[in-house]
């Protein structure tokens, strides 16, 4: 009973992820600026948290004083910079190619776990990393060789790689915390110093006349946004990890792209191309080969 549990609230997490893919794209297409949907939406999750973690911050506030400079570096990469990225990026690709990049995330943690000694690597990972690559240069390319020698890439693939290395960054910073707060109040405290990295960001794209139209179409999405990929995904995949464990838990990462898909085909008429295949079987592919030995260890 409690594995059928787990596996429906890592379900509903992969989901509610694939979903800010989605909803990133039709902000685009109904004119709600980036910058500024990446401001409201976790202004609104801090405001929404605030009751449940004032408490808790006052409880916890000798350790979060104490651990400032790696809490401003957790909210700069993953609020700050990763929501930044991903909702640029959506104007420019395609939500499949969006979502089929994150695949790749864990090889960028391992390449950075090994640039910063925080872990060692062994032979299967680093097969594994160069396998994922050679994924996401599928993707990249589009498997035409005209592409690579001219690097006339498209503009949002480059961005989202750009989110990639940078969720890839928070993850490895995460691994380097050896202190402990509540999840929730992580969070809260993460999207503290993220809005603070975001403000600016939204006060440049306000400057430069792009104004946020407070309509039906920004209530749905935030509400969206801040309840589901922003504070459900996060308490599904929490609580179904504290049930199965880490590894187990982290093979359902792969509906993320898969559900994304389904979603894009259905709503934007988006295309599922060959080499989109490709790229998915050889970072699916890497992944695997990067958690061999870790299993076996």
């Amino acid at each position: 009973m409690q594995n059928s549990k787990a596996y429906i609230m890592l379900v509903c997490a992969t989901l509610f992820w694939a979903g800010n893919f989605v909803v990133g794209k039709f902000a685009f297409l109904t004119n709600i600026p980036p910058l500024s949907l990446v401001f409201y939406r976790w202004l609104l999750v801090w405001l929404i948290l605030l009751p449940f973690t004032f408490k808790e911050i006052l409880k916890f506030k000798d350790t979060i004083l104490n651990n400032l400079p790696l809490l401003f570096f957790l909210g700069f990469t993953s609020v700050g910079l990763f929501n930044s990225f991903t909702y640029l990026s959506l104007i420019h690709t395609q939500v499949i190619n969006a979502t089929l990049f994150n695949t790749a995330i864990p090889a960028v943690i391992i390449l950075l776990c090994f640039l910063f000694n925080i872990e060692k690597t062994n032979k299967f990972q680093i097969l594994g990393l160069i396998i994922s690559v050679l994924g996401i240069f599928s993707i990249l390319t589009k498997l035409d060789i005209d592409i690579l020698l001219s690097l006339n890439f498209n503009k949002g693939d480059i961005i989202m790689i750009g989110g990639v290395i940078t969720w890839g960054v928070y993850s490895t910073l995460l691994k380097k915390k050896k202190f402990t707060l509540p999840l929730l109040t992580l969070v809260h405290v993460i999207c503290t110093f993220g809005l603070i990295c975001v403000f600016p960001q939204f006060l440049y794209e306000f400057s430069q006349g792009e104004v946020i139209k407070f309509d039906i179409n920004l209530f749905y999405t935030l509400i969206f946004l801040a309840l589901f990929p922003s504070i459900g995904s996060y308490y599904c995949w929490a609580g179904a990890v504290s049930i199965i464990g880490a590894n187990r838990a982290g093979i359902f990462l792969s509906l993320i792209p898969l559900f994304s898909t389904i979603m894009a085909i259905i709503f934007f008429n988006e295309q599922f191309n060959f080499y989109h295949s490709l790229g998915a079987i050889l970072i699916i592919l890497g992944l695997f080969l990067s958690n061999k030995e870790i299993k076996d260890a």
